[in-house]
C-alpha cells in the first residue's frame, strides 16, 4: 500500500480525543493535587507520559498490526514472566503485589498485560475462524487468557482480571459463540457472584479475594449508615462533591472537597468526582462523550478491519476502554462497587496511559489498512 494512502487513514478524530481527553485529566491532575507538594511531579509525570503516548500511537501505527500478531508468543512469555515476577517481588499496595518500582516510577505490568491479552486472543479467533463454535473453541480462547488472568488474580488483582474476562467474553459473543454456551457461561457466572457476595455478608473468607474486597462488596450491598469515617468515607466524598457541583460546577481549582482534601485518592479512582465538582454535570457529560467517542471509532475501525485478527483488536479495546470507563464513573456515582480501575486517558497512571496509548496505535495501525477507504 503507498505510503501516503496509509496516513490519509489515519484516524484524526479518534486521536483528537485521546488527545484532549489525555490534556483535560493532566489540568484535572494539577487541580486535584490541591497544593501537596509531595504528589507536584505527578503533574509533570503525566505531561511527560503523555507526549510519549502520541509517539507510540505514531509509531505503532506506522507497523502493520498484524507484525505484532507474528510476536504473539514472546509477548506472552515476556509479559509472564513480568508477572509470576510481580506476584512474588512487586510492590504491595491496596492489599496486592501491583508495582515495580523503578528509579521515582512505578511499572504495572498488569496494565500492558491486558493489552497483550487482546493481541493474543485476536491472533486466536484469526487462525480459529473457520472451526466450529464447540466448546473445544470456546475452550481454546480461556486457555489462551487464562494464564494471564490467573496471574493478575494471585497479585491479587480482581478489578482487572473482569476486565480481561468482559473482553474475553464480548470477542466470543462477536465470533459466533453458541446461546447453549451463553446461558451456561451466565449461570456459572451468577452462581459465583451470588456466593461471593453471600460468604462475604456472612464474614466468611474467600480464597483469592483479599479482606479489603470483600469489605467493599459488604459496603455495597448492605452498607452502614452510622460508617461516616470508614470503608464508605471515600464513596461519601465523592458524592458530595459531585453534588457540590451542581450544573456549572464550582471553577477549576476551586472544588471545595477536592481542595480541601476532603475527597481522597483525587487524582486517580475518584478523578471523575473531582471534576463534576469543579466543572459540573456538564464537566461530567463532557467526560463521557469524550470517551465515548473513542469507543465508537474503536467500533467503527473494528467494522472496517480487513480480518478477523484486527477487527478483534479493536473490539478489544473499545471493550478496555467502555468497561473500565463505565465501572469508574459508576463506583465514583455510587452505582458500582469501589475498584482500582481508573478513568482511561484522565486518571494519573504513566503504565496505565502508556498501555492505552500502545492499544490506540494497534487501533490506528487497523484503521490505516482497512479494506474500504471510506469511512
Amino acid at each position: 500500500m503507498p505510503r501516503g494512502l496509509s496516513w490519509r487513514n489515519f484516524d484524526f478524530l479518534l486521536l483528537g480525543a485521546i488527545v484532549l481527553a489525555s490534556a483535560f485529566g493532566t489540568a484535572m491532575i494539577r487541580s486535584a493535587i490541591a497544593g501537596n507538594e509531595v504528589l507536584l511531579p505527578l503533574v509533570t509525570r503525566q505531561v511527560y507520559f503523555a507526549i510519549l503516548g502520541i509517539i507510540v500511537i505514531f509509531t505503532v501505527a506506522s507497523i502493520d498490526y498484524r507484525y505484532w500478531l507474528a510476536l504473539y508468543r514472546p509477548m506472552y512469555l515476556v509479559i509472564m514472566v513480568f508477572l509470576v515476577t510481580l506476584t512474588g517481588l512487586g510492590q504491595v499496595a491496596f492489599g496486592a503485589q501491583r508495582w515495580f518500582q523503578v528509579g521515582v516510577l512505578f511499572l504495572q505490568p498488569t496494565e500492558f498485560a491486558k493489552i497483550i491479552a487482546i493481541i493474543i486472543l485476536a491472533r486466536y479467533f484469526e487462525a480459529a475462524q473457520n472451526q466450529p463454535r464447540d466448546l473445544r473453541w470456546v475452550a481454546g480462547a480461556i486457555l489462551w487468557a487464562s494464564g494471564i488472568i490467573v496471574m493478575i488474580l494471585l497479585q491479587p488483582n480482581l478489578s482487572n482480571v473482569m476486565v480481561l474476562s468482559v473482553i474475553l467474553a464480548v470477542m466470543l459473543w462477536i465470533n459466533g459463540i453458541q446461546v447453549k454456551h451463553v446461558v451456561i457461561a451466565v449461570s456459572a457466572g451468577a452462581l459465583i457472584l451470588v456466593s461471593v457476595i453471600a460468604l462475604s455478608v456472612a464474614g466468611i473468607r474467600i480464597p483469592f479475594l483479599q479482606a479489603y474486597q470483600q469489605e467493599r462488596i459488604v459496603n455495597f450491598v448492605v452498607p452502614d449508615p452510622n460508617d461516616t469515617y470508614g470503608n464508605r468515607y471515600n464513596v461519601q466524598q465523592a458524592l458530595i462533591a459531585v453534588g457540590a457541583g451542581g450544573v456549572f460546577g464550582q471553577g477549576y481549582g476551586h472544588g471545595s472537597q477536592t481542595q480541601l482534601r476532603f475527597l481522597k485518592v483525587r487524582h486517580t479512582d475518584f478523578i471523575f468526582a473531582a471534576s463534576s465538582e469543579e466543572f459540573g454535570t456538564i464537566g461530567g457529560i463532557a467526560i463521557i462523550i469524550t470517551i465515548a467517542v473513542v469507543v465508537w471509532r474503536c467500533l467503527r475501525i473494528a467494522q472496517k478491519s480487513r480480518d478477523v485478527a484486527g477487527s478483534m483488536i479493536a473490539y478489544g479495546m473499545g471493550t478496555l476502554i467502555f468497561f473500565q470507563a463505565l465501572v469508574n464513573i459508576g463506583m465514583n456515582l455510587n452505582i458500582l462497587p469501589v475498584s482500582g480501575l481508573p478513568l482511561p486517558f484522565v486518571s494519573y497512571g504513566g503504565s496505565g496511559l502508556t498501555a492505552l496509548m500502545l492499544g490506540m496505535g494497534l487501533v490506528e495501525s487497523v484503521a490505516m489498512r482497512h479494506k474500504n477507504m471510506e469511512f
